[in-house]
C-alpha cells in the first residue's frame, strides 16, 4: 500500500520585459542527442559517453526514470563545464551580465548545486543498503516517522520538501533503520514528482527485504 498526502505547491513566474534582446543561445551537445527513445519518451540507453546507442541488451535500461541505475553515468566532475556554460547562457537570456563581479562564479556554483540536488542518479539500492539486511524472527510492524525529504520538481525545477514515514511488516528479514532514510534520500535526490517518489520508496523496501507489507506516506510542500 502506498499513500501520498500533499499540501499543494505553486510557482510564481515573473516576466520582465527588456528593451534589448539577450544573446542567441547556442545548442550544446547532449546525451539525449546520442540516445534513442522508446514510445513513452524514456531513453533506451543510459546517460553515458561510452555506451553506443545500439548496444545489445540495453533495450530495457531503467536509467533516469525508474528505480535502479543499471549503468553508471560519467563522473560528475566531467559534467561541470557544459553545465556551467548552460547557466551562463541562462543568465544572459535573463538580460544579466554573467561577467559582472557578483555573477562571475554563479554559473559554476549553480552547476555544483544541481549536481548535489540530483546525486541520487549515481546511486543504486545495493550501494545504499550496503549489506544492512539482517535475518530476524520478528513479525511486528517496524515504523520510522518524519524522515526529512528534499527534492526537485521535474516540471519546474523548483524544490519541494516535507516528511516521509515508512512502515513495514517483516517476514524473517529486517533492514537497518538508517537505511530507510538513505533510500528516501537516494530517490528524492533526483528530478521527481511526489507520487512517483512514494512508489519508488515502497518498491525499494519490498525489493530489499520482501516484507509482508509496506506503507509509505509523504507530506510535501
Amino acid at each position: 500500500m502506498t499513500t501520498t498526502v500533499s499540501n499543494g505547491n505553486g510557482t510564481d513566474v515573473v516576466s520582465l520585459l527588456k528593451k534589448t534582446k539577450p544573446p542567441a543561445l547556442k545548442k550544446l551537445a547532449s546525451w539525449k542527442d546520442e540516445n534513442e527513445f522508446d514510445g513513452t519518451g524514456n531513453p533506451k540507453t543510459p546517460r553515458t559517453s561510452t555506451t553506443p546507442g545500439k548496444t545489445p541488451g540495453h533495450e530495457n535500461c531503467t536509467f533516469h526514470h525508474d528505480l535502479e541505475l543499471d549503468h553508471k553515468p560519467p563522473k560528475r566532475e566531467a559534467l561541470l563545464p557544459d553545465m556551467t556554460d548552460s547557466y551562463k547562457m541562462l543568465l544572459s537570456a535573463l538580460g544579466e551580465n554573467p561577467e559582472r563581479q557578483g555573477l562571475l562564479k554563479t554559473p559554476e556554483r549553480a552547476a555544483k548545486a544541481m549536481l548535489f540536488f540530483t546525486k541520487g542518479y549515481d546511486q543504486t539500492l545495493t550501494d545504499v543498503l550496503n549489506d544492512a539486511v539482517f535475518d530476524e524472527d520478528h513479525d511486528e510492524m517496524v515504523v520510522v516517522k518524519d524522515i526529512e525529504m528534499f527534492s526537485m520538481c521535474e516540471h519546474h525545477l523548483v524544490p519541494f520538501y516535507g516528511k516521509v514515514s515508512i512502515g513495514y511488516l517483516p517476514k524473517n528479514k529486517i533492514l537497518g533503520l538508517s537505511k530507510l532514510a538513505r533510500i528516501v534520500e537516494m530517490f528524492s535526490r533526483r528530478l521527481q514528482v511526489q507520487e512517483r517518489l512514494t512508489k519508488q520508496i515502497a518498491v525499494a523496501v519490498t525489493q530489499a527485504i520482501q516484507p509482508a507489507g509496506v506503507a509509505v506516506v509523504i507530506e510535501g510542500v
